[in-house]
C-alpha cells in the first residue's frame, strides 16, 4: 500500500472524529505555547539584563567591604574603605580615570503635603560621568559645593513625578531627615535596572553632605559604603583592579598574609553572574513547560489506545483481505504523529502570540527564540513517535480472526 493512501486514511479517521482529535492536540498545544513562552521570557531577561548592565559601561568597576577572616575566624564587615581611598585611588593610579565615594540608605523625602521613600546616594561629581547618565533639566553639583557641604539635590524621574507631579522641582526645597535640600536638577529617565531596581527612583547629593546630615556614621567620619570607579579602556581594567589592589591594601595595613578587607568587582563580573542566573531560570521555565508536553504526548498514547480498541473489527477486516503489518502499523503511528504535528503547528503561533502580548500586559521584555520554536517543534513530532508506537505496535500485531469477532 502506498504511503499516500495511508496518510489519506489517517486523515479520514482523524476528521471522522473532530472534537476528540483537538481535544487530544489540546495538551501538545498547550505543551508547545509554555515552552515557547517561557523560552522567551528567560530570553528577554537575559538580553534585558546584558544591555542594563552594559548601559553602565563596560570599564566601571567597585569597590566593596568585604566579610573579613582573621586567624580561621569570620570577623565580618570591617568598615575600612573611607572617602580619602576614593581620592587617592583617583589620584595615584593612573589607569584610574574617575572615582566617587559612595552612601547609599533609604529615607523619606518631603515636598509641602507629599512625601515619598525613596534611596538617598552620597556621591561626588564623577558618579553621574561614571555611569553615563544625562541630566533632563538642572545642572550637576560641583566639587566646590561639594567641598562646601552643600544642601542641593538631584533627582530621578520616579522621585520627581511623585512628589512635583507636573510641576518644575529646579530650584524647589524639598526635606529628608529633616533637614531641607534644594533640588538643581532632574536626571533622564532609565528605567529599570538589571537586578529589577527602578533606576528613577533615587535622590542624588553630594557625599560631604549626605556624610554629615544624613547618614551621620557615628565614631568613623570618612567612612563610606563603596567606591565607584572607571578605567582608561576596558582593555587597561585589569591593570587598573591592580593597581587599585596594591594601593588599597597598603594604605589599610595589609600584611602579605592578610586578607583583602574589600572586593573589586567588574561588570564583566556582573555579567557572567547574571547570565548564570538567567541560564539557570531558562533551563528551569523549559523544564517546567516541557511537563505540559509529556502530558499531551500521555493524552495522545490514551486516545490512540481507545481509537485502536473501537476499530478493532476494522484492523481485522484489512488484515483478512491483505494489509500488512507495517502498513497497519504506519497508518495509527501516522495519525498519531499528525496529532502532535498540528498540536504543534497552532502551540507555535500561540506561543507567539503569548510572547507578544506579555510585554503589552505585563511589562517585561520577551525575546522570540527561532531556536525555541524548533526544538518545541521537533519534541513535539517526537511525543507523537514516542507516545504513538506503543497503540500502532498494538495494532499492528492484532489477531485478524480474534479482531473480526470483536463486537
Amino acid at each position: 500500500m502506498k504511503f499516500s493512501i495511508i496518510k489519506k486514511m489517517g486523515y479520514k479517521a482523524l476528521i471522522k472524529n473532530k472534537m476528540r482529535s483537538f481535544l487530544t492536540m489540546l495538551g501538545v498545544m498547550i505543551g508547545v505555547a509554555s515552552v515557547v513562552t517561557m523560552i522567551s521570557i528567560a530570553t528577554g531577561a537575559k538580553i534585558s539584563v546584558k544591555n542594563s548592565i552594559a548601559s553602565m559601561g563596560t570599564n566601571v568597576m567597585f569597590v566593596m567591604l568585604k566579610n573579613v577572616i582573621r586567624e580561621g575566624v569570620q570577623a565580618g564587615t570591617v568598615q575600612t574603605l573611607t572617602t580619602y581611598d576614593a581620592d587617592a585611588l583617583k589620584k595615584e593610579c593612573a589607569q584610574i580615570t574617575s572615582a566617587s565615594p559612595i552612601f547609599r540608605a533609604n529615607a523619606q523625602a518631603i515636598y509641602k503635603n507629599q512625601n515619598w521613600t525613596t534611596s538617598a546616594v552620597g556621591c561626588n561629581e564623577d558618579y553621574f560621568k561614571i555611569r553615563n547618565w544625562s541630566l533632563e533639566k538642572g545642572e550637576y553639583f560641583t566639587q566646590q559645593e561639594i567641598r562646601g557641604n552643600m544642601k542641593l539635590c538631584i533627582l530621578g524621574k520616579t522621585v520627581a513625578d511623585n512628589l512635583f507631579g507636573n510641576q518644575d522641582p529646579i530650584n524647589e526645597i524639598i526635606r529628608m531627615k529633616k533637614v531641607p535640600f534644594k533640588v538643581i536638577g532632574v536626571l533622564t529617565a532609565k528605567g529599570q535596572s538589571s537586578f529589577g531596581q527602578d533606576q528613577d527612583d533615587m535622590i542624588f547629593m553630594p557625599y560631604t553632605t549626605a556624610q554629615k546630615k544624613i547618614f551621620r556614621m557615628v565614631g568613623i567620619p570618612a567612612a563610606i559604603h563603596a567606591i565607584m570607579m572607571s578605567s582608561t579602556s576596558q582593555e587597561e581594567m585589569e591593570i587598573a583592579i591592580k593597581q587599585a589592589k596594591d594601593l588599597l591594601r597598603q594604605r589599610h595595613n595589609l600584611k602579605e598574609k592578610d586578607d583583602d578587607d574589600f572586593t573589586i568587582r567588574t561588570q564583566t563580573d556582573i555579567l557572567s553572574t547574571a547570565e548564570s542566573t538567567s541560564k539557570v531560570m531558562t533551563i528551569l521555565l523549559g523544564s517546567i513547560a516541557s511537563v505540559s508536553l509529556l502530558v499531551g504526548g500521555i493524552g495522545i498514547m490514551n486516545i490512540m489506545l481507545v481509537s485502536v480498541a473501537e476499530r478493532t473489527r476494522e484492523i481485522g477486516i484489512r488484515i483478512a483481505i491483505g494489509a500488512k503489518e507495517k502498513e497497519i502499523l504506519l497508518q495509527f503511528l501516522f495519525e498519531a504523529i499528525a496529532l502532535s504535528t498540528f498540536g504543534g503547528i497552532i502551540g507555535i503561533i500561540l506561543g507567539i502570540i503569548f510572547s507578544n502580548l506579555i510585554p503589552l500586559l505585563a511589562g517585561w521584555d520577551t525575546l522570540i527564540s527561532f531556536k525555541s520554536i524548533i526544538i518545541s517543534f521537533v519534541f513535539s513530532i517526537a511525543i507523537g513517535i514516542f507516545f504513538g508506537l506503543q497503540p500502532a505496535w498494538k495494532a499492528s500485531k492484532l489477531n485478524p480472526i480474534e479482531a473480526l469477532r470483536y463486537e
